[in-house]
């Protein structure tokens, strides 16, 4: 008989294991990642469409305050919403009736468009 024993196995993970579980886990954080960077966009862009649509809005409140048919032409303002500095491009076109004009007012930031609205007005 020998006097010699034999050694438990030693517990633990092999090299191969370690790297797939690591594998897993970025997999699982890159996953995590772009789902957060597409919901900060998301919110950026509706954060602009909201300011882009407050500009536009209030161009068009303007045209029928004046109470008097817009003239037909193009104008830029720019509109300043908090803190962000928009431009919106009002456009007044006739209509098949004499009556009405089409108000289109676009919001750009940095000569990007952003936002559209259209309206009709009447003569008052």
């Amino acid at each position: 008989m020998s006097t010699r024993a034999w050694a438990a196995p030693q517990a633990g993970f092999t090299l191969v294991e370690v790297l797939v579980a690591l594998a897993i886990v970025a997999i699982a954080l890159m996953a995590g990642l772009q789902a957060t960077s597409a919901l900060t966009r998301n919110a950026a862009r509706q954060t602009d469409v909201v300011l882009a649509h407050l500009c536009a809005e209030n161009e068009l409140v303007k045209v029928r305050l004046a109470r008097q048919m817009p003239a037909i032409g193009d104008a830029r303002q720019p509109c300043e919403q908090a803190g962000r500095g928009y431009e919106v491009a009002v456009t007044v076109s006739p209509t098949p009736n004499p009556q009405f004009r089409r108000v289109d007012a676009q919001v750009f930031e940095a000569d990007l468009p952003v936002l559209r609205l259209s309206t009709i007005v009447g003569r008052y």
